[in-house]
């Protein structure tokens, strides 16, 4: 069978790929998790990507059939930077290196490189962008959201050109460029990315206490005034944005530590929102300065 060979047939180094047949394979890379499933991950979506590349390279029937089998395997890595890894496989390929040495290199590739797309994508870019456009677009300004999709593409196109070119031209050798400093880079996007989570959080936390407490009566022009306790300024005199990380920690924790999904929290803060708006808990303007408070008693 042809899945069952460890070399190919032909042991004659291919061409390198041509400029147009490298673009070509950056962009089927964005199209990485259309055919995701639970058995093989992106395995599909991985094969797809890298096929028009496989078939310049395996001239012989037979070793494009064994290397189309072998790339059918199990495969899971971040979708913007699996042009890294395909650049190294498709370099072995071209090589026509031993399969069991294409299989390893693709597998020690794809598990750092998750680790550290989540940190530069997921936790550093988005929010940035996400943070910059989305308050061009609270105060009105239409050009926000076109914005953080040219940001958002942009960016990740670059990416995977740079990374497919980079890793293709060192072949095997890029996997230590990758490995080198791997650890201190993921914690450093890591750590700025939770910075700017919680700069967002403070920024555009939007949610402020009603509460105000009954205080005894003050005589105005021979008037009993009733006099309150506004908790939430209390508040803003201690942490302005306490309310919001205290609701940002306690999503945390359920998430982290009671293995609560987003969708069940997201449920949770529409259900305290509209419970607690209800019956006055919170108030319904800007948490530092609230056009509206309902006196609430605690019971």
């Amino acid at each position: 069978m042809a899945s069952n060979q460890l070399m190919y047939k032909d042991l004659t180094p291919a061409k390198p790929l041509d400029k147009k047949t490298i673009n070509h394979l950056v962009w089927k890379s964005t199209m990485l998790q259309a055919s995701f499933n639970y058995e093989r991950m992106q395995a599909a979506g991985w094969l797809w990507s890298i096929l028009p590349g496989l078939e310049k390279i395996h001239t012989n029937k037979e070793d494009l059939s064994a290397s189309m089998s072998h790339n059918l395997e199990f495969f899971n890595t971040h979708t913007y930077t699996v042009t890294f890894v395909m650049g190294i496989v498709l370099s072995l390929e071209q090589q026509k290196a031993e399969i069991g040495t294409i299989r390893a290199v693709r597998v020690a590739a794809m598990g750092p490189l998750g680790g550290i797309g989540d940190a530069l994508i997921w936790f550093t870019l988005y929010p940035i962008a996400a943070g910059i456009c989305a308050n061009m677009a609270i105060n009105g300004n239409p050009f926000g959201s076109l914005l953080y999709f040219i940001v958002v593409f942009g960016a990740q196109m670059a990416l995977r050109y740079w990374l497919f070119n980079m890793s293709y031209s060192l072949g095997t050798s890029a996997i230590s460029v990758l490995t080198k400093r791997a650890k201190e880079f993921t914690h450093t996007a890591s750590m700025l990315g939770v910075f700017v989570v919680g700069a967002i959080t403070c920024n555009y936390g939007a949610t402020a206490l009603g509460i105000m407490i009954p205080n005894g009566t003050t005589l105005v022009d021979g008037e009993e005034v009733a006099n309150y306790i506004d908790v939430q300024g209390l508040i803003n005199g201690i942490l302005p944005a306490m309310v919001p990380l205290m609701l940002t920690l306690m999503c945390y924790y359920l998430v982290k530590k009671r293995n609560w999904t987003p969708t069940r929290c997201i449920f949770l803060l529409l259900v305290l929102g509209i419970v607690g708006c209800a019956i006055g808990i919170w108030a319904s303007s800007d948490p530092y300065t609230p056009l509206i408070s309902v006196p609430w008693k605690p019971q």
